[in-house]
């Protein structure tokens, strides 16, 4: 907790008193001198990219609520983010997905901990199209024909979508994301069924790319957190059945059960965190800190009974 300076130590040994009963102290060395320096902490995060946004928004909040602790913010990706926990460089991974069996195997084996784990906010995977797009909504399994590796959906016309009268090109272009994504984990297990996805798909590295470039391509689709949303992109409404009502990821529909790709924001720690990540954490899922997952788009734990 404190940190000893090698000068202090030596003053301390040249009157013949062992130095670690003076560590904090204020009355040691006859009760005249005080603390000069406050003990400062960092917590480190990396992971989820859909999370990047909230985290460093809690991040910046909370630097004024305890400005002793700096929370350092990266991405990467969920994947990342466990990589890091499991490699004991970070002190919490930010995730959109479960940790995998054989990871939380690795992180007992590599450090000698389990993974603790915290829901911090709840979000819903939207899949986004251009403004220019006619697109309204597309089934579950419309999705997985567009983005499947056995699936057949290729252009615009076999969805019943008009290209032309927009004077665009009737292929779909897919917008994907890379594979240590949380998100592209979260679509492949529970729009694919865990299937593989189909080659040829336009791969960002970040939530913001995808939904930069399905803004600049109109014959463009692309899925990502619904806190990525923008004035220059639409929501494509998902029904859990072909034929069926479509709903647009919302607060109200995720609340609702409606919506069928709502999923749980994560947080892991290697076993239970110390003091200063607990405060961290309790602060986040406080009022105080929840008010900001609604600022960012997302769904506060509160609101979802479970």
């Amino acid at each position: 907790m404190f940190r000893i300076e090698t000068s202090a130590i030596l003053k301390v040994l040249s009157y013949g008193i062992i130095a670690v009963s003076c560590v904090g102290f204020t009355g040691c060395g006859g009760g005249e001198k005080k603390a000069t320096k406050t003990e400062k902490f960092v917590i480190a995060t990396s992971g989820s990219d859909t999370m990047v946004n909230l985290v460093q928004m809690w991040a910046e909040e909370y630097q004024k609520v305890n400005p002793l602790v700096t929370v350092e913010v990266a991405g990467g990706g969920s994947g990342v983010g466990i990589r890091d926990l499991i490699q004991g460089i970070i002190t919490i991974a930010n995730t959109s997905r479960e940790m995998e069996p054989v990871e939380r195997d690795q992180a007992k084996q590599k450090t000698g901990k389990d993974p603790v784990e915290f829901i911090v906010a709840y979000d819903a995977l939207a899949v986004y199209a251009s403004m220019k797009n006619p697109v309204d909504t597309l089934s579950l399994e419309e999705l997985a024909g567009i983005y499947g590796e056995n699936g057949q959906i290729d252009k615009w016309s076999q969805l019943g979508v008009n290209m032309k009268a927009i004077g665009v090109n009737d292929e779909i272009v897919r917008v994907s994301r890379q594979n240590s994504s949380g998100t592209y984990a979260y679509f492949r297990e529970k729009v694919l069924n865990k299937k593989d996805f189909k080659m040829g798909s336009k791969d960002m590295s970040g939530s913001k790319d995808v939904v930069e470039l399905v803004t600049k391509t109109a014959g463009a689709i692309g899925y990502s957190g619904m806190g990525y949303h923008t004035e220059h992109v639409k929501f494509v409404k998902v029904a859990a059945k072909k034929g069926e009502q479509g709903y647009e990821p919302s607060l109200d529909n995720v609340l609702s059960g409606k919506y069928p790709l709502a999923r749980s924001l994560l947080m892991f720690t290697l076993g239970q965190p110390d003091a200063t990540t607990k405060a961290y954490i309790d602060w986040l899922l406080s009022p105080a800190g929840q008010e900001i997952v609604k600022k960012a788009g997302y769904v506060p734990v509160a609101m979802v009974k479970r």
